[in-house]
């Protein structure tokens, strides 16, 4: 065998020919190429065929190759343009939860407003603001729905409807037994004060209305009440409770150092002496009296004509009235009516309730006996006072 037919030096270049060869041959349309003398030799026993590496493996390679990468060019264009809209359908439905939990909680908002009163009335004019007072009244900061109404709270809500422009009258619906006569005149101050700017107040009286809730109706333009209404009860009590025997039996023993003989008057250790009992006396009547004027200057009766009334019983609506100690009979809505008279309201009235029972007030005042240790916990002073309870 002729050594430069069989040159390993040359094997590259004959390799890198006859890929310029196999390219130019494939466009002639030939399958088979004949190698450079000059790349494989100058021997003419040299065969073409014999010596031509198999091209057509590399270059269906390198085709699938072209295929491949203008295929996934064109996939990835493809991905590009729908990737936007598969992103606009993928945050499809977090978009929908959201606009769902915006939804409740406005829901939510606008049945919260409604329930304290805040509804679509607000801002409108010519409306009848409707004010509850039910429960013990007293003074102090206590939540609603534990069974008091508090003066500070009634008090807010008059101002705000007497501040209101569009509050042509107020209505109180009361359910209540009494209680302070300085919770009673903290009420009645901010009723006067709406009077003085021209609105009426009428008062409607549910199923209980006597002492300090009578006191607080008296001063008003208009009462209605039911008939089988329970109300007066006018005057003034003060509760001492002497458990001296019973500390006497439990072995308790008290020292008290005072710095005068009535400071510990109405302390449960001991019974009042007659000084004390006298002094009491005096205290109640100075408080009753206040009540005795409050009467008779809201009713247009004498003094004597409420002391002949005022001596502590309970009348029903009916005899109340024939008594003149309220005008006519009806439910709130006859209350709502009258008053949109008195305000000179035309037509059907939109009332404004200003603190209704809510969901929220609902929760908080029931339950098991924990809400009514909080009661008792927000109102110790009131009923738990060293002094005796005074109520009206």
């Amino acid at each position: 065998m002729n050594d430069k037919n069989t040159n390993p030096e040359d094997t590259n270049s004959e390799e890198l020919s006859g890929d310029e060869n196999l390219r130019s041959s494939s466009d002639n349309g030939r399958e088979n190429f004949i190698p450079n003398k000059g790349a494989y030799g100058t021997s003419d026993n040299s065969s073409g065929p014999d010596f031509a590496p198999d091209f057509s493996g590399k270059t269906g390679d390198q085709g699938a190759s072209f295929e491949n990468k203008e295929i996934e060019s064109k996939s990835l264009s493809m991905n590009s343009d729908l990737s936007p809209q598969k992103k606009k359908r993928s945050l499809m439905p977090y978009l929908l939860v959201v606009l769902a939990l915006i939804t409740v909680i406005l829901v939510s908002i606008a049945a919260i407003s409604f329930s304290f009163g805040a509804g679509g009335d607000l801002g409108s004019s010519e409306k009848v603001a409707v004010i509850y007072v039910q429960g013990t009244i007293l003074s102090g900061n206590v939540p609603a729905g534990f069974g008091y109404a508090t003066s500070e709270e009634i008090s807010e809500n008059i101002r705000r409807a007497a501040a209101d422009g569009g509050v042509r009258a107020i209505v109180l619906r009361i359910n209540s037994p009494g209680g302070s006569p300085a919770a009673a005149q903290e009420i009645v101050g901010e009723i006067e004060k709406a009077r003085a700017k021209g609105i009426p107040v009428v008062v409607s009286m549910g199923d209980l209305a006597t002492s300090a809730a009578y006191y607080i109706s008296a001063p008003t333009d208009y009462i209605i009440a039911n008939p089988s209404t329970n109300t007066g009860s006018i005057g003034v009590i003060w509760i001492f409770q002497n458990m001296s025997a019973s500390y006497q039996e439990e072995g308790v023993d008290h020292y008290i150092a005072k710095s005068g003989e009535l400071k510990d008057m109405g302390s449960t250790w001991r019974g009042l002496t007659d000084e004390e009992k006298e002094y009491a006396d005096a205290v109640v009547m100075e408080s009753y009296e206040d009540f005795i004027t409050e009467v008779s200057e809201g009713r247009n009766m004498s003094r004597s004509e409420v002391r002949e009334l005022a001596d502590g019983r309970i009348y029903t609506g009916a005899r109340a009235k024939e008594l003149g100690l309220v005008d006519g009979f009806g439910n709130l809505y006859d209350a709502v009516d009258k008053a949109a008279e008195l305000g000179g309201i035309e037509g059907e009235p939109r009332i404004e309730y200003m603190n209704r029972a809510s969901l929220s007030r609902l929760l908080l005042g029931s339950g098991s006996g924990k809400s009514n240790e909080t009661a008792e916990q927000f109102v110790s002073y009131f009923e738990e006072n060293p002094y005796g309870k005074v109520l009206a």
